[in-house]
Order: structure tokens, then C-alpha cells, then sequence
């Protein structure tokens, strides 16, 4: 599992850091997101963009105000 605190990143380089650490898993392996917001806009782009997405296994969850955890897991070959 890797995992990624986006929070201090400026927001237009968040999606690129993001979508290069994704590629960069092992099948059935999971991408942790640290965010300041539900990264919903994150989610959707994933869905409708990157196959190897498991979209089912997505969750997120908001841990504290200004802190949202999401695992974003890469689809088993």
C-alpha cells in the first residue's frame, strides 16, 4: 500500500502526483489518499479514466475536519 498526504500540495499538481502514483502499483495494490476534502471530483476522473480502477473497493472516510482518507485499490490482474 502506498500512501500519498496531498494537503500541503498546490491543488493543480494534486491530480498529476496522484494519477503517477496509481500507474506506478502492483495489481490488487491500494493507493491512500490524505486530502482536505472528499476528493469526489478525484473519484470520478478515476472512474470514468483508469481502467484499472476497482471502483467497488473505493472508501473514504473523514477522520477529522479538513482530513478525508480514501483508497483508491488498482484492479487484481
Amino acid at each position: 500500500m502506498t500512501t500519498l498526504d496531498v494537503r500541503t500540495i498546490p491543488p493543480a499538481e494534486r491530480h498529476p502526483m496522484i494519477h503517477d502514483a496509481f500507474a506506478e502499483l502492483e495489481a490488487g495494490d491500494s493507493l491512500t489518499i490524505i486530502n482536505d476534502h472528499e476528493p469526489k471530483p478525484l473519484f470520478y476522473e478515476f472512474q470514468a479514466e483508469v481502467e484499472s480502477f476497482d471502483v467497488d473497493g473505493y472508501q473514504v472516510e473523514q477522520e477529522i475536519p479538513g482530513k478525508f482518507v480514501a483508497e483508491f485499490p488498482k484492479r487484481a490482474e
